[in-house]
């Protein structure tokens, strides 16, 4: 139901490229060419990625001219971001570049020399950028500009119980941070991204502190 529901919403025109860049994947999929050389793929085979690299490079530069206007919208205010954000989940750049993206990352797992024949993949590499400095105007990313490239380890509910509804309502822990910690004493670990205090569970650990 909530899949119809998605699906109304969507425009028609949406909808076809959506099902039109589905065909393409899967002729792409990996069938009876897996393990050929590049030059015995066929005709048919080698048409579908030209036409995969065709239809990546036309979605590329409406999204690439898209996102420069989201940013400078959103960069207004934090409600402004939200609003911009919800247009733009709905818009190309929400509903065919997550599933396209992730699509030519499994081809590429699956037939490497293929796609890389097709020359799709470096297309999306020039939305990077763009893509980058929407998502650095989320509320709660904001940092000074020596601390770009910091290390993102975030202490989030797993000590309170309390579930954060906003990124404003975690602490950002620097990776100097953490080893500081952990010099003084303390057992701070990341995982996925989150940072955890499992001081407590090494003392009560039955696989010893050198795993842990």
């Amino acid at each position: 139901m909530d899949h119809e529901h998605y699906s109304k919403e969507r425009s028609a025109s949406l909808d076809l490229l959506l099902r039109f860049q589905r065909l393409l994947v899967s002729k792409l999929y990996p069938g009876d060419c897996v393990g050929q050389v590049p030059n015995t793929y066929s005709p048919d085979l080698l048409g579908v990625g030209s036409l995969l690299k065709k239809y990546t490079a036309l979605l590329c530069t409406h999204i690439g001219d898209i996102l420069p206007v989201a940013t400078s919208i959103a960069s207004t205010s934090h409600r402004h971001f939200a609003e911009v954000s919800r247009v733009v989940d709905g818009d190309l750049t929400g509903i065919l570049l997550p599933e396209l993206v992730v699509s030519i990352v499994l081809l590429l797992s699956k037939n490497a020399g293929l796609m890389q024949e097709a020359g799709a993949i470096p297309l999306l590499a020039g939305l990077l950028e763009h893509l980058d400095r929407f998502n650095h105007l989320a509320p709660g990313k904001e940092r000074d500009d020596n601390e770009d490239l910091a290390w993102p380890g975030i202490m989030g509910s797993f000590f309170t119980g309390q579930s954060c509804r906003n990124n404003e309502e975690v602490t950002l822990i620097r990776k100097a941070d953490l080893e500081n910690h952990n010099k003084d004493g303390g057992f701070w670990t990341v995982i996925d991204g989150k940072v955890y205090d499992i001081k407590d569970f090494q003392t009560q650990s039955l696989t010893g502190s050198s795993i842990l």
